[in-house]
C-alpha cells in the first residue's frame, strides 16, 4: 500500500506540475496595454479567448514601457509591447525588442513598419480635441489651437505630460507644426504651452479616458478613437474636433521583446493583432487599422469627413523620433507639466 500511495502521489505530483508550468507558458506580458486606451480591453479578452494566452492589462505609457525595457534589458520581463511611433524607433535603437515578422507581414505598408522587423504599425490615431459637451456647462465647443486659449475654458483642458506619454509629445508637434514651427524649432509650441499655463491645465500622466467621461476633464487633446468610442460605444456626449489650424496623423507600433520569457506567447499575440480578427477589433473600437481592409462600412460611416481629416498632417517619424531623445519633449513637459497648479500624477 505504501508503495502504490507513493506512485500515486508522485503521479499526482507531476502532474499538478506539469499543469502548473502550461499555465505559466500560456502567459505573455505587455508593456503598455491598457484596457481603457483604445479598447485594449476588448483585444485582451479576445486574445485570451481566441489564442489561449492571457495578457495582464498594463497601465504604463509608452515612455515609461521604454524606461521599464531598458532598465530590465539583462533580464527581460516582459514578452512584447506597444509603443508610440518614435518611442519604437528608439526600443529598436536600445536594442531591447528583436525582429519578428507576423503572419500578415506583407499586408503592413514599407513606411509604417521598421524593414527587419523589430517593429511595425497595428493601427493609427488623429490627435484633436476630445471634448466632454456636457461638461462645459454651455461653453462653445473649441475648433481651434488658438480657442484653448481664451479664459472661458480656464480649469477645463487637459493634456498627457509631453516627457513622458507619447500622446502628449504628439500634441507637443502637432501644436508647433500648426503654428509655423518645424521639428527643428520648437519655439511656437514653447510659447503655446507657456500662454496656456493661465489656463491651469490638467496635466495627466496616463491616459484620462475616465476622467473626460466623468466630466473633470472637459477638453482632452487625444486621439480619434478614444472620442469616437466614448461617443459611440460608452454612449457619452463626447465631440471630437480636429483643429482649424491642422493637426497630426500618428503610427502606434508593437514589438516582441529582445530574450522576453515567453516569446512563443509573444509571438502569437502579435500575430493576433494583426489577423483578421485582431485588425476588425480596432476597427470597431474606432482606429484606422494598418490593414485598411478591416474598416467596416458602418464604422467608417461614424468618422469625421475626409475633408475633416485632411487637416492632419504626417511627419517624418525618424526625424520626430530624434528631436524627442534630444529632450525636446522632457523640456516641454518639465516647463508647462510640472508647474501647473492641476497636475495629476497617476
Amino acid at each position: 500500500m505504501s508503495s502504490s500511495f507513493s506512485k500515486l502521489f508522485k503521479s499526482c505530483l507531476f502532474s499538478l506540475i506539469l499543469f502548473s508550468s502550461v499555465a505559466i507558458a500560456q502567459t505573455a506580458i505587455c508593456y503598455n496595454c491598457p484596457p481603457e486606451w483604445a479598447d485594449w480591453g476588448t483585444q485582451l479578452n479576445a486574445i485570451k479567448s481566441k489564442v489561449g494566452v492571457t495578457v495582464p492589462p498594463d497601465n504604463k505609457n509608452s515612455g515609461q514601457s521604454l524606461a521599464q525595457l531598458v532598465a530590465e534589458k539583462a533580464s527581460p520581463v516582459a514578452d512584447v509591447t506597444y509603443l508610440g511611433v518614435t518611442f519604437g524607433i528608439q526600443a529598436r535603437k536600445e536594442g531591447v525588442v528583436t525582429p519578428y515578422k507576423p503572419a500578415a507581414w506583407n499586408d503592413i505598408p514599407a513606411g509604417l513598419k521598421d524593414a527587419d522587423g523589430n517593429w511595425f504599425t497595428i493601427h493609427s490615431g488623429t490627435l484633436g480635441f476630445m471634448v466632454n459637451v456636457d461638461a462645459l456647462k454651455g461653453k462653445p465647443i473649441p475648433k481651434t489651437w488658438a480657442d484653448l486659449l481664451k479664459p472661458e475654458y480656464k480649469g477645463l483642458i487637459g493634456y498627457l505630460d509631453p516627457s513622458s506619454a507619447f500622446v502628449g509629445y504628439v500634441g507637443a508637434v502637432a501644436i508647433n507644426q500648426a503654428r509655423g514651427g518645424t521639428l527643428d524649432n520648437f519655439g511656437p509650441a514653447i510659447d503655446y504651452f507657456k500662454a496656456l499655463m493661465k489656463n491651469e491645465p490638467i496635466v495627466p500622466k496616463q491616459t484620462s479616458y475616465a476622467r473626460v467621461l466623468s466630466g473633470e476633464i472637459a477638453i482632452l487633446l487625444d486621439y480619434d478613437f478614444n472620442a469616437y468610442r466614448a461617443k459611440y460605444k460608452d454612449k457619452a456626449n463626447v465631440e471630437f474636433v480636429i483643429p482649424a489650424e491642422g493637426s497630426l496623423v500618428v503610427p502606434y507600433v508593437m514589438s516582441l521583446v529582445n530574450k522576453g520569457p515567453n516569446q512563443v506567447n509573444g509571438k502569437k499575440v502579435l500575430d493576433f493583432v494583426l489577423s483578421d480578427e485582431g485588425q476588425a477589433i480596432w476597427a470597431n473600437a474606432y482606429l484606422r487599422p494598418v490593414r485598411a481592409s478591416a474598416i467596416p462600412k458602418e464604422v467608417q460611416a461614424r468618422f469625421l469627413p475626409a475633408s475633416e481629416y485632411a487637416k492632419a498632417k504626417t511627419v517624418d517619424y525618424g526625424k520626430m523620433a530624434e528631436v524627442q531623445k534630444a529632450s525636446v519633449a522632457k523640456a516641454v513637459g518639465r516647463r508647462f507639466s510640472i508647474k501647473s497648479k492641476r497636475e495629476i500624477m497617476c
